[in-house]
């Protein structure tokens, strides 16, 4: 054996030997790294198993308390009830197990969208190690695993994706459109798009994917409590989306013209639904899903109605990573140097606000800049080859 192999099996073990002892006391000691909102999704998967209305919030405090969230008030579960699917399974489990296998879910999923995102984006070996700096290098990253957040499924389905489109494989990019549902308000633009190219273009095998996956994980729960979407509609009528002040342009609207007028929260996706009618006026008929995906999910993004928070910006994650293959393919140009200034720029205010502990909304300026910043950088073709999805 080599000795620098023999180093790395050195280190790779001295480093599982650390980890196992800190997992044990994690385990063991509840006071370390107590759970934050990773109860929603354990709660009410545990719920929905024993048979039991999982957006109860007499249900769910008393679970999410003995798991040790220091909370008067249940931690509710927004997602839609075909979200339980995934959450279900952590819900078997103990917390104090559960919740470490949920970090270690998250992780993986990050892993899993780097590598994802290599095989989409980039056509060089040596630039296979950029979408891993660039997704271990935001700072939402770790927002969102710090808080016990879902995001990280968002992203693993959003490379699938990209990864699918691009090996022509368009039943299984719909497929994967199931993780991005997760939550739905955020890629309005994206479920129009599928319709779009599926109606204009006669290429329907992307939109049937996503219904059969969707309508599976969707029937599901109701092997398990048969009542689940009547509890879910009923949740969202005594807690409507216009109660939450998230980071959203609609927000911003809101909070500068009366916070009554919820229907300002919708402008900013009108302006969407402008844009992406444009766009399908320049690309429809030659629509490449591989080009447009990380333009759809940011401009989704900045113009969502409502639900965004600082830890969902984890779905910029395909427009940063897709421009900085780019980038990197022509090399330390000048438009690379202001590039990558105003990532770390930016990933250093979000730490800022981060410890300061300000509310959500403070973090409405990053989906915007990313947008901008995506959009000037774009003087030349994306890495990724022009594929189109075969028709049905």
């Amino acid at each position: 054996m080599k000795l620098r192999s023999l180093l790395a099996l050195v280190g790779l073990l001295i480093a599982g030997v650390l980890l196992a002892g800190q997992v044990r006391q994690l385990l063991h000691d509840p006071t370390v790294w107590p759970p934050d909102d990773f109860v929603e999704y354990w709660a009410a998967g545990r719920l929905c198993l024993h048979g039991e209305n999982p957006y109860s919030p007499e249900l769910l405090l008393p679970l999410e308390q003995a798991a040790g969230r220091d909370t008067d008030e249940a931690v509710m579960m927004w997602n839609p009830p075909w979200t339980l699917p995934v959450v279900m399974p952590v819900g078997a489990l103990p917390p104090r197990v559960a919740q470490l296998a949920w970090l270690f879910l998250g992780l993986a999923a990050f892993g899993a969208s780097a590598a994802l995102h290599g095989w989409a984006y980039v056509d060089r070996a040596s630039l296979r190690w950029v979408p891993w700096a660039v997704t271990f290098s935001f700072l939402p990253t770790y927002l969102v695993l710090q808080a016990g957040q879902i995001g990280p499924l968002l992203v693993f389905g959003a490379a699938l994706f990209a990864w699918a489109v691009r090996t022509d494989r368009p039943f299984l990019a719909g497929a994967a459109t199931v993780l991005l549902a997760i939550k739905p308000h955020l890629v309005v633009l994206l479920w129009l798009a599928i319709l779009a190219d599926a109606v204009c273009n006669r290429r329907w095998r992307m939109l049937a994917g996503g219904l059969v996956a969707g309508l599976a994980v969707a029937a599901l729960p109701l092997a398990f409590e048969p009542g689940v979407y009547s509890h879910y509609l009923a949740a969202m009528r005594d807690h409507p989306p216009a109660q939450w002040v998230s980071l959203t342009l609609g927000t911003l609207l809101r909070l500068a013209f009366g916070e009554g007028r919820f229907w300002l929260q919708f402008v900013p996706v009108l302006v969407g639904v402008g844009w992406l009618a444009a766009r399908w006026r320049a690309h429809g008929r030659d629509w490449d899903w591989g080009e447009q995906l990380p333009w759809l999910l940011v401009v989704s993004f900045v113009t969502a109605p409502y639900g965004a928070w600082h830890f969902d910006l984890v779905l910029l994650l395909v427009p940063l990573v897709h421009r900085a293959v780019g980038l990197a393919a022509e090399g330390w140009t000048p438009t690379a140097r202001l590039a990558a200034t105003v990532y770390v720029v930016t990933n250093l205010a979000m730490l800022g606000l981060n410890v300061l502990g300000v509310y959500s909304y403070w973090f409405a300026w990053v989906a915007p800049l990313v947008l901008v910043l995506y959009a000037v950088t774009d003087r030349r073709p994306a890495p990724a080859p022009r594929l189109a999805v075969a028709a049905a």
